[in-house]
């Protein structure tokens, strides 16, 4: 590996960054003057959030300009529809593996069980939190009829207000899916124009996306420090040590394991390659904790390492984005089986197969239409625990681990978004990692 870190490869920049916002945050601000802290929390935050900027403010110009010339490549209703069906159908069996996987851990361990003191402490400390933390206020009025709101969503009466709104790219994503497939119908003149402009600008928007992505261990680093400096280690120790671990399990089995295995079946790709491939794309999803901000990264090492085709990507993975919630999903089974642990510890009665199974379809469906935002999922947990006769303001008992794990889980569904994108490419007679597996390297 050579000593200049500006000479590593991406992830390896990023994971030093990491490295580095952790031995800072942890043993060089707390020995360091407040003041001086404060100042290089602030910094680290005024970079971070620029990076963050900067990612966002990509999303929405590369999903409409690959999502158009992806559809437009497709040509045919019939491509269209074949991969539609195939993308659909992963994200709906990938993440149905992992709420099962919740489910069954989360009896499996039963991180709720505790003495009764202990869990009325904890919801107790929960109620308090909800309230002075404001969590009530965004969760207020949730309930099963928001589900509609995921179809009424993908119709936005104005598409120019939906692309400003992050809870709103359904509706862009469909426009763009639309707009690509009557394109395609024009005369062979007009869509020559056409095909021409949008691959154009999404040449462009990929030029400069990988411009602000070679910031990426800066943002990284900036986004990080504040997190693991204002982190409640003590507390996650002493309280919620094991639901922590729950949640972290699964979402590494499903990783490493569930995800593994629907790589080496249905694309016959070594999971390690493919792993390793995707660790820049990783890193800062973990950092970020935002999909769609990860999107831009995504699709260029993708398209790059794994060598997918542009049609497979445009399709797959700005959708991945939006709809495809692995560990999101998981993360909500977990929460919600948790709590009613916690409320059975203090005299309450636990949840029966037939609820258990209610939180399973819910978990899914409401997963599906979450925004790519962090903690956007405490809304879809809100809308969960009255479907179960449990209070909406246990939701704050998770509040310590949430931000964390909320790191952990979109690595997991962005990571599910490119074994998605390999699949689909695969069955569509592409080969991915052609060239990659004929001398795969890890240089740095």
């Amino acid at each position: 590996m050579k000593l200049n870190p500006l000479q590593w490869s991406l992830h390896w920049q990023i994971l030093f960054s990491l490295a580095l916002s952790g031995i800072v945050a942890l043993f060089i601000l707390p020995l360091t003057d407040p003041s001086f802290s404060t100042l290089v929390l602030q910094t680290a935050q005024f970079f971070g959030d620029l990076f963050m900027n900067a990612l966002k403010m990509m999303v929405v110009p590369l999903i409409v300009t690959s999502m158009i010339s992806g559809v437009m490549q497709l040509g045919t209703t019939t491509g269209i529809g074949a991969i539609s069906f195939k993308t659909v159908l992963y994200y709906t069996f990938s993440g149905l593996l992992a709420v099962l996987l919740g489910i069954f851990l989360v009896n499996l361990i039963q991180p709720g069980r505790v003495d009764a003191s202990v869990a009325q402490a904890l919801l107790g400390e929960a109620s308090q939190v909800t309230a002075s933390s404001g969590l009530l206020d965004a969760v207020e009025g949730k309930d099963q009829s928001d589900l509609i709101d995921i179809f009424k969503r993908m119709l936005p009466t104005n598409v120019f207000k939906a692309a400003t709104d992050n809870g709103q790219l359904l509706g862009v994503i469909l426009f763009s899916i639309l707009f690509g497939f009557f394109a395609g119908q024009l005369p062979d003149n007009m869509r020559a124009v056409q095909k021409q402009f949008w691959e154009s600008f999404q040449a462009v928007i990929l030029k400069l996306t990988e411009w602000i992505i070679s910031f990426a261990p800066i943002g990284v680093f900036g986004l990080v420090l504040p997190i693991l400096y204002n982190a409640p280690i003590g507390d996650l120790i002493h309280t919620l040590f094991a639901f922590f671990i729950t949640v972290f399990l699964g979402l590494l089995i499903h990783l490493l394991f569930v995800l593994g295995i629907l790589l080496k079946l249905f694309a016959r790709i070594n999971p390690f390659t493919h792993l390793k491939a995707m660790l820049p794309v990783l890193l800062t999803a973990f950092s970020t904790a935002s999909s769609s901000a990860t999107l831009p990264l995504t699709m260029d090492v993708v398209k790059e390492k794994a060598k997918v085709s542009n049609k497979t990507c445009a399709f797959t993975l700005p959708l991945g984005a939006t709809i495809n919630m692995d560990g999101t999903a998981l993360y909500e089974c977990i929460v919600v089986l948790f709590i009613s642990q916690l409320y059975a510890s203090i005299g309450g009665v636990d949840l029966t197969l037939g609820q258990q199974g209610l939180v399973v379809f819910l978990a899914l469906t409401t997963s599906i239409g979450v925004a790519g935002i962090p903690s956007a999922s405490l809304v879809a947990i809100s809308i969960i625990l009255p479907a179960v006769g449990l209070p909406v303001e246990a939701i704050g008992v998770i509040w310590v681990t949430d931000r964390m794990l909320d790191m952990c889980r979109t690595s997991v569904n962005v990571y599910s978004d490119t074994v998605a994108a390999i699949i689909i490419d695969n069955s569509e007679g592409g080969s991915p990692y052609s060239q990659a597996l004929e001398k795969p390297k890890l240089t740095a």
